[in-house]
């Protein structure tokens, strides 16, 4: 690697901690977004899960073992499936533009924003393990780090692909939201996150077999309940990489072009 090589990416990472700082102070100085940001996976948690309880004849702690880390990956579905809403206010009124003229590699205005989204996700999936506890749920504790860090790899890939779409979208917010919304709940369905896709139409189990979200619920599954050598860690893994990567591409594209 040559000193122009090295200096390139030294900069590069010093731009990308700028933009993540920056990032990050909004979430800081409000923090209530992030507990606000918990209603709806809480009122699935509260409202959902006694349903399944009541429907099956396992004790309520091995539901909530089944249920648990479904929630935490709609809580990085959701959470940044809807980030690049941010991206699109800031281009309406005009705030992206100021920020491509700072002296910042423009691939380093994405990743650092998708960075960004890691520290919600840990956050968030803390606070509904520890709810979740006292109710029968248990976690293997480094099973639970691990499973965060597959939720920060995947959350990064897809808010990046929110950033791109928003992007793309423009000042047009309808077509953001129906592009997302159209997206987000067929993904959210076909992953076995809510119920179980066993008894489904065989359609249903060929599509959710290739639908990245259903690796990574299963993978959360397999993670928490301290089973490591499962291939569902595996397969969850390579799931979230390949979207982490994929998103990354494709965003960091979309930001050069738009400057």
């Amino acid at each position: 690697m040559t000193t122009a090589d090295t200096l390139v990416r030294a900069n590069l990472a010093r731009d990308v901690w700028n933009v993540l700082t920056r990032e990050l102070k909004p979430v800081l100085r409000d923090p209530f977004t992030l507990i606000f940001s918990l209603l709806q996976p809480l009122v699935f948690l509260g409202l959902f899960a006694p349903l399944l309880i009541s429907g099956s004849n396992a004790p309520a702690g091995e539901t909530l073992q089944w249920f648990v880390p479904g929630v935490l990956v709609m809580i990085v579905l959701f959470g940044t499936g809807a980030t690049g809403s941010n991206l699109q206010y800031e281009m309406m009124t005009g705030s992206h533009e100021r920020t491509l003229v700072a002296p910042l590699a423009r691939s380093s205005l994405l990743i650092g924003r998708a960075l960004k989204e890691i520290a919600p996700i840990v956050i968030q999936s803390v606070i509904i393990v520890v709810i979740a506890w006292p109710f029968g749920f248990s976690v293997n504790p480094l099973g639970l780090l691990a499973g965060l860090g597959l939720l920060a790899v995947f959350g990064v890939g897809l808010g990046s692909l929110s950033y791109t779409l928003a992007l793309g979208t423009k000042d047009r917010e309808w077509l953001f939201w129906g592009v997302q919304q159209s997206l987000i709940f067929p993904l959210l369905i076909l992953s076995g996150m809510l119920l179980p896709l066993d008894d489904g139409p065989a359609w249903m189990r060929v599509v959710a077999s290739v639908n990245p979200v259903n690796w990574v619920v299963q993978a959360e599954r397999a993670l928490l309940a301290g089973d490591f050598g499962a291939m569902t860690v595996a397969w969850g893994w390579v799931s979230a990489l390949a979207v982490c990567v994929v998103g990354l591409l494709v965003g960091v594209r979309a930001i050069r072009r738009s400057s």
